[in-house]
């Protein structure tokens, strides 16, 4: 479907851009041109932060006391980059000794569970600093001599962790403008907001320190955000475009340079799309696979040889990823396919799939794919090595998922065992005898907010190019002037085009050269993951959904959505 054309304000219309980019703009509610600004003077102030001046004075008297720290993470990119970030900072500040644990996904769940508290009681620290978790880990306080500071972004329950204190963005009563910063967001926001707090008592001149320039940890700040998904609001534009900023000047740390090397990027051409499809995915594949300790070793790492062999390491568990990947994708299609032959069977609207040999670590990008393939709230399960189950839920606009989850717990106490998460992704966990119960309270709830209009797949195209239009120079701007990504999409455009030339390339997908009705100009296409039956070399005229973007060894592409 096309946008609706878009009421251009008057700031932007008389701001000089080209009229096809404030159309664009004006269609992503941009209406001043101060919302395409990305200097780091733009960004909201902490002090709006709830919990805020508690962490500070915390963290004070943790540095002035010489506490042992101990930094609990998560297991994927935003969890990795978080950690990486609070122990950068927090060396930069002078602590004294700053240790991390990252549970392992496969022996340990998520979050500060009773067992990773073993785990962590046994570094014996004084304060433990959560990132990207904790907010649901209601017994943080009540075991263990140490101290709790939780900084997390996603959505409390109705009780909180029994913490010293709690920052995040999203506890009721906070009135930080943005909700949408990620877990790494929270904890570089703790950390500006402790090195100005530091510098009015006067720590680092009395300390003969000098005071860190936290801009050096944009570039993980940007991966982080972008590998999350969480919507980019101006504010977390800021924070994109400054990391990326640095990352294509060469100023990434070791571990990101690496990570781009081993992608076979250019990291001075380095967009939101690369953290996001080509960064994140490696970095990620370290908890997926393994242990993400491998992943944060990287982006602790000050030498790049050393990040070189650790990228090297990450990229082969992402080959490894990508191959159980696809043979669970295939197994759960197929399975879909048979249900869909029996003309009596009716797909649930909230599709619940299990099987217990998938692999813990890639159901969620199962889920992913199977939304997209059937436009449907999709949670997959698989055996988590004791009784019960966990699974990874994906949503479709409509459909809070976090919520629904908690309409079902609330509706049928004790069916869930936990849950968590955010409007679009969610976790939980349940007894294995539970899983038909739930699939169909699931489907109920489900049922309840959508329609069967809800559950028809969109692309939201931003119209047609001409041929004159589709030019280097354009394909340049929509490539650099602003970071693209969750809630604020690339431009997608759609056309008719007539197909010059196509052969298959990596098995599923198809390489095309396309020309315009007029016939007068041609361009490269790529369609990644096709269906089958395109693979056959019959099409001759398609219409197409695509994004323009720059082809670094010939002028520009048309790359098929």
């Amino acid at each position: 479907m096309r946008r609706e054309e878009p009421v251009v304000s008057e700031s932007i219309a008389n701001s000089g851009l080209p009229p096809l980019l404030a159309r664009i703009y004006a269609s992503r509610d941009i209406r001043s041109t101060g919302e395409l600004e990305h200097e780091l003077n733009g960004l909201h102030s902490y002090r709006e932060l709830a919990g805020v001046d508690a962490a500070l004075k915390l963290l004070h008297q943790a540095l002035s006391s010489g506490w042992r720290l101990l930094v609990v993470g998560d297991f994927d990119a935003d969890g990795a980059t978080s950690t990486a970030v609070a122990v950068r900072a927090l060396k930069m500040m002078g602590a004294a000794e700053v240790d991390f644990l990252v549970p392992n996904r496969f022996e340990y769940g998520y979050g500060l569970t009773p067992e990773i508290v073993d785990v962590a009681a046994e570094r014996n620290p004084d304060l433990i600093i959560t990132v990207d978790n904790g907010i649901s880990s209601l017994m943080v306080g009540r075991a263990g001599s140490f101290q709790v500071l939780v900084t997390d972004h996603h959505l409390p329950g109705r009780e909180l962790p029994a913490a010293q204190a709690i920052v995040n963005p999203n506890q009721l009563g906070d009135t930080f403008p943005s909700k949408n910063l990620a877990g790494v967001g929270v904890i570089f926001y703790l950390m500006m907001a402790l090195r100005t707090y530091l510098r009015e008592q006067g720590w680092f001149a009395e300390r003969n320190l000098a005071e860190p320039n936290l801009a050096q940890l944009l570039d993980l700040v940007a991966l982080g955000t972008v590998a999350d998904v969480v919507p980019l609001d101006h504010n977390n534009r800021i924070l994109v475009a400054q990391g990326l900023s640095r990352i294509r000047a060469g100023k990434g740390c070791c571990g990101i340079q690496a990570l781009i090397e081993v992608a076979k990027r250019n990291a001075s051409r380095l967009v939101s799309a690369d953290l996001g499809f080509a960064i994140g995915p490696r970095l990620n594949a370290a908890g997926r696979m393994d242990d993400m300790n491998l992943g944060i070793r990287a982006l602790l790492s000050d030498r790049l040889e050393e990040a070189r062999t650790i990228a090297s390491q990450l990229d082969q568990l992402n080959r490894e990823r990508r191959e159980t990947e696809d043979s669970m994708r295939e197994q759960a299609v197929a399975d879909l396919d048979k249900m869909n032959l029996d003309d009596s069977y009716e797909m649930p609207m909230g599709l619940c799939l299990y099987d217990p040999n998938w692999h813990q670590g890639v159901i969620g990008i199962l889920a992913s794919r199977i939304k997209d393939r059937v436009h449907r709230p999709v949670i997959v399960f698989t055996d988590d090595g004791n009784d019960s189950i966990k699974g990874s839920a994906r949503s479709i606009p409509g459909l809070h998922i976090r919520d629904a989850l908690d309409a079902v717990a609330t509706r049928e106490p004790g069916l869930i065992t936990k849950f968590g998460g955010h409007a679009m992704a969610a976790g939980l966990s349940l007894s294995r005898e539970h899983f038909p119960a739930f699939s169909e309270a699931f489907d109920q709830e489900v049922s309840a907010h959508l329609t069967e209009e809800d559950l028809q797949g969109v692309v939201l195209s931003d119209g047609a190019l001409t041929e004159d239009e589709a030019e280097l120079v354009l394909a340049e701007q929509l490539r650099f002037s602003v970071p693209w990504g969750q809630g604020f999409q690339e431009p997608v455009f759609d056309g008719e085009f007539e197909v010059r030339q196509q052969r298959i390339v990596g098995d599923k997908h198809l390489k095309l050269v396309l020309a315009w009705p007029s016939g007068n100009k041609e361009v490269d296409a790529i369609a990644f993951n096709v269906e089958p039956a395109l693979l056959d070399g019959s099409l001759q005229r398609v219409r197409v959904a695509y994004r323009l973007d720059v082809n670094e060894w010939r002028v520009c592409a048309v790359c098929s959505y």
